[in-house]
């Protein structure tokens, strides 16, 4: 292996390339004084929570369940229940001060125009709470 450290003559020309190795020793210090004083940025979202409840209710919630067979017909609490019957319990429902959840059963092969019309009766009635329940069955 043969290395070159020079010429033999001695050249006096002066070195055209630049040293970067102190700029780049520079840049490095400086980088890291910027990432120790930048401060740590925190994502905060601001709720207004309300005041906790200091005795709890024990009281199970109330609710009341239509099932809806594959006939088309309407069952309010296991009853069976004809449509201008429903509405009647529908409003009954949503007058209570602390309006019942609505829990809705259809059956897998229940007619969707029963459906849509027990729920366009409880939305007209002005319940809120309502959900469906069994739908796990319907999972596979």
């Amino acid at each position: 292996m043969a290395m070159s450290v020079g010429k033999e003559g001695g050249d006096d020309n002066p070195m055209v390339e630049m040293n970067t190795t102190p700029l780049i020793d520079v840049m490095l210090v400086l980088l890291i004084m910027f990432i120790i004083t930048i401060p740590v940025q925190t994502h905060a979202v601001k709720l207004d929570l309300p005041p906790p409840n200091p005795n709890p209710s024990n009281v199970d919630p109330v609710f009341n369940q239509i099932d809806i067979d594959f006939l088309g017909n309407i069952y309010w609490n296991k009853t069976e229940v004809d449509m201008p019957t429903l509405k009647g319990y529908l409003k009954q429902a949503s007058a209570l001060p602390e309006q019942p959840e609505l829990r809705m059963r259809p059956e897998a092969e229940a007619k969707y125009v029963i459906v849509d019309q027990v729920m366009a009766a409880a939305q007209q009635a002005g319940i809120e709470k309502m959900g469906f329940v069994g739908n796990e069955a319907y999972a596979n």
